[in-house]
């Protein structure tokens, strides 16, 4: 089993940073691509950013150049940057990653942190 924790979501001014913090746990041989979504109230939820094995990171346009991932593999974790945060950032995060056990990879998601950013 694997488990998937995320942690340091919250309330912020506008301009203001959060860094969110996901921790993989379980049953773990390798992990592959690890990943940040949001998702705002009635709204589908969009990935924002991911990193892969060989570090490599993508970004939705509306947070490149404020947002930034990263990955420390050596405490199974991944994390999110988050700077000049806006009203608009305002979302439930969760953090997904792809998990090798046994044979091929199983995708995981956190259970979502809130993070709320005031005008």
């Amino acid at each position: 089993q694997v488990q998937l924790v995320e942690s340091g979501g919250g309330l912020v001014q506008a301009g203001g940073s959060l860094r969110l913090s996901c921790l993989v746990s379980g049953s773990i041989f390798a992990i592959e691509t690890m990943a940040w979504y949001r998702q705002a109230p009635g709204k589908q939820r969009d990935l924002v950013a991911h990193i892969t094995t060989r570090y490599r990171t993508n970004y939705a346009d509306s947070v490149k150049g404020r947002f930034t991932i990263f990955r420390d593999d050596t405490k199974n974790t991944v994390y999110l940057q988050m700077n000049s945060l806006r009203p608009e950032d305002t979302a439930v995060y969760y953090c997904n990653a792809q998990v090798v056990s046994s044979g091929p990879f199983t995708q995981y998601w956190g259970q979502g942190t809130q993070v709320t950013v005031s005008s």
